[in-house]
């Protein structure tokens, strides 16, 4: 697929650093199916591009991204909601998982180091999203949040199989198991984001600056720095991600996340029974 092709992204590329943008087409920049279709494609092209030796990874608009466009994507959740769904239904969306997660892992596996931007919010799945990343940096009005819960849904793309190398397990588990929302300075005094600057200006601009340190390195030697680095954690977050995959597949389909879809739509507050 061509650069001037992707409907979810943008890409710039200019002395050796590509601009990728999210750009939605749902608010906030949320992830639709065009987002996880183009996501493991855009990367793969970088990763194969030898004009390409870094990326800033950015978020168009006021936000980074308010994570799964869950409207746009309920046609994939709905033959598995409820109590009925049998192995048909649930092996479709084992590998309808399967293929997401692909997409974050292009990300993550890219031999281009990729420094992220993040301005406003960033939830759920932009979470997961920047934790794939190498560096990351927040604008002040930045806000964080491992959503999932509050939608009944287990975080299923990378952000448990990352993010105990990132902030440790303490600050993990309680982001995940309580969905809050973290402020741009918690962010950094957990080690979420490596510094945090002034406004969205501010944090591309030293994204961009952090990419050019990069690109101006020995390519062949940053990419074997990659390897090395990536190398002690890849199996454990593959086996992450394979158990959580299955582990949704087969428990998630739930009536909690029917009345969670239910409530999205309906722009009110959820009421979760456990069944």
């Amino acid at each position: 697929m061509t650069r001037d092709a992707w409907k979810a992204f943008t890409v710039e590329i200019k002395d050796h650093v590509a601009r990728v943008t999210l750009i939605g087409p749902g608010k906030g920049n949320a992830m639709g199916p065009d987002f996880w279709s183009e996501l493991g494609p855009l990367f793969t092209e970088l990763d194969a591009d030898p004009e390409v030796r870094a990326v800033v990874l950015a978020g168009a608009g006021r936000n980074f991204s308010f994570g799964l466009d869950l409207p746009a994507m309920a046609p994939m959740m709905a033959p598995v909601l409820g109590d009925k769904a049998q192995a048909a239904p649930r092996t479709t969306f084992h590998g309808n998982i399967k293929d997401m997660q692909r997409g974050i892992n292009a990300v993550a596996d890219c031999r281009k180091p990729v420094v992220a931007a993040i301005q406003g919010w960033c939830i759920g799945g932009g979470v997961d999203l920047i934790s794939a990343a190498d560096i990351r940096y927040a604008s002040a009005d930045a806000k964080f949040s491992i959503r999932e819960v509050k939608v009944a849904i287990v975080a299923d793309m990378g952000s448990f199989a990352r993010l105990p190398r990132i902030i440790g397990d303490g600050h993990l588990r309680e982001l995940a198991l309580t969905g809050k929302d973290v402020d741009a300075a918690r962010a950094e005094k957990i080690g979420l984001v490596n510094d945090v600057y002034a406004d969205a200006d501010a944090v591309l601009e030293a994204a961009h600056a952090t990419a050019a340190e990069i690109a101006a390195n020995p390519p062949l030697v940053v990419q074997g720095i990659k390897d090395v680095l990536d190398h002690s954690r890849s199996a454990e977050v593959d086996d992450s991600l394979r158990y959580v995959a299955a582990w949704n597949a087969a428990f998630l389909p739930s009536e909690d996340i029917g009345e969670a879809m239910a409530a999205v739509f309906q722009k009110r507050d959820p009421e979760f029974k456990g069944r």
